[in-house]
């Protein structure tokens, strides 16, 4: 019978975390610290690549039950209490996992609201008014991750779309704490309806995705990273193009970037609150979301907005003239506003030029904002202060240059020649002019994965092949559909198998991606599947709606499948794996677009 191989970095300290976990009672974990994260469950990214036998085996030992987010590759896991910040050291170790955080606990990122001033001075400032001559939001949604939405006030009533409670579960929307409400109207609150104020996108939709809870002691709304996450691959799934996150720290989330990347891949942009802490947030900068400071009337920054290296734009921030909970109106202030107000314009720049891929977006969002303090990009303003005015002419303007640079892609590891067994991290550098949208990585003549975000890394089930010289290769496609192939890379394959003379075994097969749900863009489907004898004798083939799209050898396979192509409804995605001896297995998910 063949053997299992758990990577020998990683066995013997699971081994002991699982006993540790046995031994711990349920009194002793609950009095663990209080520091503000989830008890009980903690954030992850599988490795693209990596089996399902394999995650499933890294799970058992330390009880953990994995729950899939939407159609992205993040996974909530939830653990024993009390052992949260033990698990996370140890899975950072393993070569399967590509991150593993906590699940923190954040709030929203308002500092005031005074209901006695009533001006939109930002919108003269940004030149909001001029380019409504152009665009007003027409045919974008605007999805505001935050405490809910008033769904009677007269200045939002017309503009909401049907959204979701990510925290219950549940189609209640209503607004918990007032903060979404104002964080919506500040976006896209009707315009030209001769009522209260306008948006900056006063002809946008406005999805509202409730993530936030009121704390029972404090009163105030809070958000969990998991749930916030959640929310971008929630509204991902259905086809939203602007996401707006008014809490604090989102920027530093694993999770949220990855949400985040996955929104962009499906050519949406996510905007996110930059904090109000008047503080060097010490940020890593990411090309996932654009991070937004808060600027004052005069282009001062905010006394409150945070700052750092992770700041992409700067926006008006400081009282905000804008729709609140029960029909009314009041100034608020915070980066929670300058975030929204700076999401409006990118829904005017995609109502301008629907033609536009995120990434053409987001250029003219930086590259026309207005160039406050040190000149170029810095840690206060970013590239500088939104330019609505700016933005939507550059949009409208002469179509942008074709794309014709194709990526640069290398493998970094492993080294060519070198010897490999069992599951085999593989990273790849990737870059270009625009950006990389996907990297695929292929074994021989059968791409067994792909991944979406940096860094580019996989898990090659190296079983999955013949001992001997096999050769690796990384495939990188931008958003133009430039592609460029890494130099092969030959690795010597030396893996222990057990040769089982007669073979009635049938292999399993899974579809790991996508989940049973709602599909849009580009969707990476990802095969998986064991055997009792080596992997290397299976044959996978991947049908849609019965037609042959992709096949390949081994125990991995990727295909990226163009669901955009395809008519509206149901779609049937089925895998399909033979082993040598003849015996076949299949396995099918329905999908809806």
């Amino acid at each position: 019978m063949k053997t299992r191989t758990i990577h020998p970095q990683f066995s013997l300290s699971v081994l002991l975390l699982a006993s540790a976990i046995a031994a711990m009672s349920p009194a002793r974990a609950a009095q663990d610290g209080e520091e503000h994260y989830a008890k009980g469950r903690i954030l992850i990214e599988v490795r693209e690549g990596v089996t399902a036998a394999d995650f499933d085996n890294v799970m058992k030992p330390m009880r953990g039950k994995p729950r899939k987010m939407g159609q992205s590759n993040i996974q909530i896991i939830d653990l024993p209490v009390g052992f949260e910040k033990q698990v996370i050291a140890q899975l950072k170790k393993n070569p399967f996992i590509k991150f593993a955080e906590l699940d923190r606990r954040v709030p929203i990122a308002a500092v005031l609201n005074d209901p006695n001033v009533g001006s939109q001075w930002h919108h003269t400032k940004i030149g909001s008014t001029t380019a409504w001559d152009s665009a007003q939001g027409t045919g974008v949604t605007v999805a505001i991750l935050d405490t809910g939405v008033d769904a009677s006030h007269p200045d939002l009533a017309s503009r909401l779309v049907p959204g979701w409670d990510i925290y219950t579960n549940s189609a209640d929307t209503s607004d918990l704490c007032g903060h979404g409400t104002a964080v919506a109207g500040s976006a896209a609150a009707a315009g030209n309806n001769g009522v209260g104020v306008s948006g900056v996108a006063g002809q946008a939709r406005i999805m509202p995705l409730r993530v936030a809870y009121r704390d029972a002691t404090s009163g105030q709304c809070y958000a969990y990273q998991s749930t916030i996450a959640n929310a971008v691959t929630y509204a991902a799934d259905r086809g939203v193009k602007v996401v707006n996150i008014s809490f604090a720290n989102s920027s530093n989330s694993a999770a949220v970037q990855s949400a985040a990347n996955y929104l962009k891949s499906k050519g949406g942009l996510v905007f996110t609150a930059a904090n109000n802490y008047n503080r060097d947030e010490g940020f890593a900068p990411t090309t996932s979301l654009i991070a937004v400071a808060a600027t004052d009337s005069a282009d001062n920054k905010s006394s409150f907005s945070s700052y750092g290296n992770f700041v992409s734009l700067s926006s008006p921030g400081t009282g905000i003239y804008t729709t609140s909970k029960g029909g009314t109106y009041g100034s608020w202030s915070g980066t929670s506003f300058a975030a929204p107000v700076a999401a409006g314009v990118a829904a005017l720049v995609m109502s301008a030029n629907p033609s536009l891929t995120a990434d053409q977006v987001q250029n003219i969002l930086f590259t026309t904002a207005k160039d406050l303090g040190t000149a170029g990009r810095d840690p206060y303003f970013g590239y500088g202060r939104v330019n609505a005015a700016g933005a939507v002419a550059a949009a409208r303007g002469s179509a942008p240059a074709p794309d014709t640079a194709k990526p640069v892609v290398s493998i970094a590891a492993p080294l060519a020649n070198s010897t490999v067994s069992g599951t085999v991290p593989v990273s790849v550098n990737a870059s270009d002019n625009v950006g990389v949208s996907r990297v695929e990585l292929k074994v021989n003549s059968t791409v067994v994965a792909s991944d979406i975000s940096a860094p580019f890394s996989f898990g090659w089930d190296s079983k999955g092949v013949a001992n001997g010289m096999n050769t690796v290769t990384a495939i990188a496609y931008d958003a133009a559909g430039n592609v460029a192939t890494s130099v092969p890379v030959s690795v010597n394959v030396a893996n222990t198998t057990t040769v089982i003379v007669a073979d009635t075994v049938r292999p399993t097969v899974r579809i790991t991606n996508p989940a049973a749900g709602r599909v849009s863009g580009t969707v990476n489907v990802s095969v998986s599947a064991s055997d009792n004898l080596p992997t290397s004798g299976l044959t996978l083939q991947l049908y849609v709606d019965n037609v042959l799209k992709a096949s390949g050898t081994g125990s991995t396979m990727s295909y990226a499948w163009a669901v955009n192509k395809e008519v509206r409804g149901t779609h049937y995605i089925k895998a399909v794996a033979r082993d040598k001896a003849g015996n076949t297995s299949t396995y099918t998910v329905s999908v809806l677009k």
